[in-house]
């Protein structure tokens, strides 16, 4: 029921667009920009061409809008959660911290399928490199996993430690936890540079998990 609610509201804020061209995308815009491609078969054989354009500047404010674009002309936008009728179905777009978390075309089947990432884009890339390289593809993955997962639990200690300190806390009942592991405050940079890598990667493969790539933004 809520989840229904949700998909209606963001329908709902769908905005006609204006009809200028898309533009290209440009080196220089890998971290700012993601641009992703859709072809729809129509009932006549012919092909509707989609194209979603997301700018990540305001993406800390959380005013992060999506511009949906039919055959290069400027069709609809919304703010994020955007929801786009197109032809068949439905295009979803979410954003988290580090970049786009789901860009999919839902059937009204509800199948679902990953939009194509532009060429150019960092997103498209990435994909070209696991195609190239799927075995140092999945070693950056894992690796990806990793930081994030010990950033996690390191996360977890330091907080168990600061409560069972903090005056009037739980100490009382279960006693103090000191933390097995203590990071000097450059190791605590490092680590936090590291999980924001380790995010930004995920979130150009559309990956994302709340518990770990939300803990890290």
């Amino acid at each position: 029921m809520f989840k229904e609610w949700r998909h209606r509201r963001a329908v709902q804020r769908v905005k006609p667009g204006d009809g200028r061209p898309l533009k290209r995308f440009r080196w220089w815009q890998s971290f700012s920009r993601a641009l992703f491609h859709l072809r729809v078969v129509n009932d006549d054989g012919g092909q509707a061409v989609y194209a979603v354009d997301v700018k990540h500047q305001n993406q800390s404010s959380g005013k992060v809008n999506v511009h949906l674009y039919l055959d290069g002309r400027h069709h609809a936008e919304s703010k994020v959660p955007a929801v786009f009728p197109v032809q068949g179905g439905t295009v979803e777009v979410r954003t988290s911290n580090f970049g786009l978390k789901r860009c999919h075309y839902v059937t009204t089947k509800g199948a679902e399928h990953q939009l194509i990432p532009d060429p150019a884009s960092a997103e498209g890339r990435r994909a070209r490199l696991d195609r190239a390289h799927p075995a140092l593809s999945r070693c950056i993955g894992f690796l990806s996993l990793v930081v994030l997962v010990i950033g996690l639990v390191l996360l977890i200690l330091q907080l168990m430690e600061q409560i069972t300190r903090a005056p009037e806390g739980v100490s009382q009942y279960v006693g103090t936890f000191t933390s097995p592991i203590g990071l000097p405050a450059w190791g605590n940079v490092v680590l936090g540079l590291a999980t924001v890598a380790a995010s930004t990667e995920r979130a150009l493969r559309l990956r994302y998990s709340l518990l770990l790539d939300g803990g890290a933004g």
